[in-house]
């Protein structure tokens, strides 16, 4: 049964590799009759359609190796990259492998990200540093979205932004991040808790991805906002005592509702549980479970953005 799921998955991939291929093609014939050019459309890009199907290829070769060692972790992370990919395609971000930028696209501080008629918001604007200091944060964020996001599962730039726009909102002084990562997400979060005062307590079981954070906090300059600890976060964050104000959630699945269960008596009221690759279906194991525990309490309000990789807000009632 599983056997036949999962080749349905890879059908479905496949399938959406091949829409991605016909509108870049369809693209670059475009901009080639713009420029009243000829010739291959591969020749001398690197971030072509041939470099698409070639990244593909390996992508499938690596997610059957990983099914036969019956590495489901591995399974479900090459699938949500895939999917970060195909969104950050569509809305004109380009993914691993480049690929031209429509006009009007950008990465932060490089211009207006127009988006596709059929979303819901007409244009979207990237974030602009209103300091030095803020534009080296961007600068580093945008070097990690470029050359470090494969395989470490990052939130899609949407969704970062969001993250930081929460917790300075609220005047978050204690956040804290199940699923360090490479440090993407708890980078956007600093961007909020420097200027609130706050500080950001983040677990990370991968001893590689934790050395990553530490190193790309560094050099972002935020290092003494943080506190990483390494770990298992279903044990780690028992030992949590003070009280919380924004809490992200971005780990295993099937653990989002004991992450819930061990810190919502630690969030303050007014406070936030903020969780990702949510949607109001539910759909992944464990998921939905947890949007049952947030959708069912009375002291819980809760509301999903369907941007990004789905996220749900929650706030502890006052």
């Amino acid at each position: 049964m599983l056997k036949k799921i999962l080749l349905g998955i890879i059908v479905g991939v496949l399938l959406a590799g091949v829409v991605i291929l016909t509108i870049q093609e369809q693209a670059n014939a475009a901009a080639a009759r713009e420029r009243g050019t000829a010739g291959s459309r591969d020749q001398g890009r690197q971030g072509g359609p041939g470099a698409m199907r070639a990244g593909l290829g390996t992508w499938l070769d690596e997610l059957t190796k990983a099914y036969e060692q019956n590495d489901r972790e591995k399974m479900g992370q090459m699938l949500e990259e895939m999917k970060q990919r195909r969104q950050r395609f569509q809305r004109g971000m380009g993914g691993p492998g480049g690929g031209r930028r429509p006009e009007g696209m950008g990465r932060p501080g490089q211009g207006p990200l127009m988006m596709g008629r059929g979303d819901t918001s007409a244009a979207e604007y990237p974030p602009l540093s209103k300091s030095e200091e803020e534009k080296k944060i961007l600068g580093v964020l945008d070097d990690m979205d470029k050359n470090q996001r494969r395989g470490m599962m990052n939130v899609p730039i949407a969704d970062g932004r969001l993250l930081r726009l929460h917790t300075e909102s609220v005047g978050a002084k204690h956040v804290v991040e199940i699923g360090t990562s490479n440090g993407y997400s708890g980078i956007w979060f600093c961007l909020a808790l420097r200027k609130t005062g706050g500080k950001l307590t983040t677990y990370e079981i991968d001893a590689r991805r934790a050395s990553l954070a530490r190193e790309n906090f560094k050099r972002a300059g935020v290092d003494k906002l943080v506190t990483l600890v390494e770990g298992d976060a279903h044990k780690e964050v028992t030992k949590l005592k003070e009280a919380v104000d924004v809490v992200f959630i971005d780990a295993d699945k099937e653990g989002y509702t004991d992450y819930l269960k061990k810190l919502l008596p630690l969030v303050r009221e007014g406070g936030l549980i903020i969780a990702h690759n949510i949607s109001m279906r539910g759909g992944r194991s464990g998921i939905a479970d947890y949007v049952k525990a947030v959708t069912t309490n009375p002291d819980l309000e809760t509301v999903f953005y369907g941007q990004g990789g789905g996220v749900s807000v929650t706030l502890k009632k006052r």
